[in-house]
């Protein structure tokens, strides 16, 4: 705690003011966290003063938000590249990100636990971000953004987080998830010139190669790049009290057909619910629980007994090898091909069409969905259409 307000006095977070008339404050609290590595050992003990930016009024004391997050499809795509291509990947930890952000609205704060003031009706007026205000990740992307883009880098319109850089052969690639960042390419002189920025404007911790990156575990050998998420397999199964249950061979039995059944309704919903939500977040791995997920995340609203079943019947899939994932081959070639079906009325509830697909980098998986089609197709309407398309 007391290393934090330190670098938030270096920082010239706030000035110390008198409240002006009519406004209230917005109060503040320390938040504490134990981050752990990919063995679950603990890396070091963090302290963050957050403000709470719920408590904030949009048009009063911020406009807009926006966070830079990559989309899951960009990441792996990257990886599969840099496996290809045999480049280094390096990984970046912005030391305090969302404290770099200037503010343009103002906003105010009362004084943070543990520190009083001489005068009364007193408040800390912010003249840069702070954690979990409502535009904080904003302002820190924008400032980030633009000293790339300043550096020869462009912004990529298919995902705001990637930024590339190509003078001649030389390619530099830039993943940014909030205050982690991903870097890699062909030109070691750039990698190091753009840690050297990023360090003078911002002091960056260098983390080398990229081993362990938002609950993913990348291990490089000579023949691929492997991409897991045991560990976050592993406390999902211990949370759910089933890391001694028998394994299931398949992610969902083929004779089960998810639909608004009458069995009983769950007695806590939040359960099924904190479950499904991270069965969505283990798909960035797992593309073959995608399915399954998509017919449980239907029933959050109203989840029923038989639809957990269902939901530990995934949990048992996992459990038969947790530290499944994805492998992107060194011995592969820049080809892209995809495949993609559907299944026709195959939602019992809506008599809409699922749809599936899937893209390789020639060996490589790096994109999946499955979803349900956002409108009805007629058999009578699609025989008209094909005969229309055949006398044309």
């Amino acid at each position: 705690m007391k290393n934090e307000l330190v670098v938030l006095d270096l920082n010239q977070t706030w000035s110390v003011v008198d409240c002006p008339p009519g406004v209230k404050p917005i109060d503040c609290s320390w938040v504490y966290q134990i981050k752990r590595r990919p063995d679950g050992s603990v890396e070091r003990y963090k302290a963050r003063l957050v403000a709470k930016g719920f408590t904030q009024k949009e048009g009063v004391n911020f406009l807009e938000t926006f966070s830079p997050v990559v989309k899951p499809a960009t990441i792996r795509l990257v990886l599969a590249l840099t496996s290809m291509k045999r480049w280094p990947i390096h990984q970046l930890d912005v030391n305090n990100a969302f404290l770099h952000g200037d503010l343009s609205e103002e906003v105010y704060m009362t004084l943070p636990p543990r520190i009083s003031s001489s005068h009364p009706n007193q408040c800390c007026k912010l003249l840069k971000s702070l954690y979990s205000l409502c535009q904080s990740s904003r302002m820190w992307y924008k400032k980030l953004s633009k000293l790339l883009i300043s550096c020869g880098y462009q912004q990529t319109l298919s995902d705001y987080s990637l930024f590339v850089k190509i003078i001649d052969a030389e390619v530099s690639v830039l993943l940014v998830y909030v205050d982690d960042i991903i870097l890699t390419g062909n030109s070691i002189f750039e990698m190091v010139t753009i840690k050297s920025i990023l360090n003078q404007h911002f002091k960056i911790k260098d983390l080398d190669t990229l081993k362990y990156f938002l609950s993913i575990e990348v291990a490089h050998f000579a023949q691929e790049i492997s991409l897991s998420q045991r560990k976050y397999c592993v406390d999902l199964l211990e949370n759910s009290s089933l890391l001694g249950a028998k394994p299931a061979s398949v992610p969902m039995d083929s004779s089960t057909k998810l639909h608004q059944d009458n069995s009983p309704l769950l007695s806590d919903p939040l359960i099924y619910r904190r479950l499904v939500g991270r069965l969505l977040y283990l798909t960035t791995m797992w593309p073959d629980i995608t399915y399954a997920t998509q017919q449980l995340s239907q029933y959050m609203a109203s989840p029923t007994e038989s639809h957990f079943r269902v939901a530990n019947w995934v949990l048992r899939y996992l459990k038969s090898n947790p530290g499944r994932g994805l492998f992107f081959s060194r011995d592969s070639f820049v080809h892209i091909c995809e495949f993609s079906n559907s299944n026709w009325a195959g939602c019992p509830d809506t008599c809409r069409s699922l749809t599936g697909y899937c893209f390789f980098l020639e060996k490589s998986l790096i994109s999946w969905k499955t979803k349900k089609q956002s409108t009805i197709a007629r058999s009578s309407t699609e025989a008209e259409y094909r005969a229309l398309a055949n006398t044309t």
